[in-house]
């Protein structure tokens, strides 16, 4: 992946729902002007959330969803809708598409007041007005929501809406420039630049293992190189086992090392205390907003007792290999720093669990794939159940006894 590319978490997430035959899919295809999503007129056509990455201006770079319809029905039904609701978690911005001469039932209150709750901007988008226009002989210029609007619920009233015609490309490009209005600009977070200032000189440790992909940076490491260029500092690349000779070389002390949290047992011996020492891990969780509570999280290891579940989330998928990080190395080093055995659960990309009161203590990789918003659900989620949750580098870091040092550059948020 090339470094000019949006990650898919670092991209505007826009939802699109409503009740099967609303025309979802239609939309999809129409914003994007590709035949994405399959359209059919039988119901149910979509059985799980289809993703789309674009450029969508005024706003930029996009994830668009398709999610299942909420009237769905049946026992595969009620899942369908489940994975319909749960693609508001990772939702920045809700087009709720309903018929233009249907109106609105019971399943969209249903979702309006779920928007509410988790205060996401959204759009009323009265579809199939083409076919309305053809009846009643309304002005097709018009693109003002229906008269049936006025008995919506509360809720719904001063949403803004829009009237389309998804399979004619009717006021397409208005809802396009109505999406800009609509969702809130905002100024995206500083990875590590802020931390550092032009021309400082920055380390990155990188370990190559057996676990490292193969002639490639993973998608961590590109982004904080890609965050300093654009701060104007310089960022020197090495490897944890010529670390030591890398520092020798420099006339100064660099402003910042970063490592891998896997090597923190090699890398904080060499690098003075005069310099700040972080993971990328542990940028991440900043980045991701969930640093206080991440770092509050790891001391809790030490109190779990023998037999305690412990759940290791992935926010990816990829082949494990024989020395991964979540299923292998972490089980071995929190058995060794405990000295107890426990039962480890693992998920992966979009699995998180419904109910977390079966787990005693939860660990997170540092996200880079997943959108703000879902991760800072999942936190959320371990924070109302009442299990302590942490991540790969603020956990390695309190077992390696150097997590006050890895956290010294964020002091000012904790």
């Amino acid at each position: 992946m090339s470094l000019n590319q949006t990650p898919s978490a670092n991209r505007i997430h826009i939802g699109i729902f409503g009740r099967r035959n609303a025309g979802k899919s239609s939309l999809l295809n129409a914003l994007t002007s590709q035949s994405l999503s399959i359209v059919s007129p039988v119901k149910g056509t979509t059985t799980d959330p289809v993703q789309k990455t674009m450029e969508l201006l005024p706003l930029g770079p996009v994830v668009l969803i398709d999610t299942p319809g909420l009237d769905d029905v049946g026992e595969l039904g009620e899942k369908r809708v489940q994975k319909a609701f749960q693609a508001l978690n990772k939702t920045d911005l809700v087009l709720l598409v309903a018929d233009y001469s249907e109106g609105l039932s019971a399943c969209e209150y249903d979702l309006l007041e779920a928007v509410r709750k988790k205060q996401l901007p959204c759009i009323l988008v009265w579809n199939k007005w083409d076919l309305a226009t053809v009846s009643s002989g309304e002005n097709v210029c018009s693109s003002q929501k229906p008269a049936a609007s006025g008995n919506l619920p509360a809720a719904a009233q001063n949403l803004p809406s829009i009237c389309v015609s998804a399979s004619l490309g009717w006021h397409i490009r208005e809802l396009k420039e109505l999406i800009g209005k609509t969702f809130p600009q905002k100024q995206q977070a500083p990875l590590i630049r802020d931390l550092v200032r032009p021309s400082d000189l920055v380390v990155l440790v990188i370990p190559i293992d057996t676990s490292a992909p193969k002639g490639r940076l993973i998608l961590p490491q590109q982004q904080v190189i890609r965050d300093l260029l654009d701060g104007g500092a310089v960022s020197v690349v090495a490897s944890d086992a010529e670390l030591p000779q890398v520092l020798a070389s420099f006339q100064k002390d660099p402003a910042l090392v970063v490592c891998d949290s896997q090597v923190f047992h090699k890398v904080s011996p060499a690098v003075p205390l005069s310099v700040p020492l972080t993971s990328f891990s542990i940028l991440f969780a900043r980045y991701k907003g969930c640093l206080p509570s991440l770092a509050k999280g790891a001391s809790f290891l030490d109190d779990l007792e023998d037999g305690s579940h412990i759940l290791i989330c992935e926010g990816c998928t990829h082949h494990r290999q024989c020395e991964d990080i979540g299923t292998v190395k972490l089980p071995a080093w929190i058995r060794r720093h405990t000295n107890k055995e426990f039962q480890f659960s693992f998920t992966s990309g979009t699995e998180f669990p419904a109910d977390l009161n079966s787990y005693d203590f939860i660990i997170h990789c540092g996200s880079c794939m997943l959108p703000d918003r879902e991760f800072q659900h999942r936190v959320r989620c371990a924070k109302d159940a009442g299990v302590p949750i942490t991540n790969y580098g603020t956990v390695i870091a309190h077992m390696r006894g150097i997590l006050e040092r890895s956290l010294e550059p964020f002091q000012h948020l904790l």
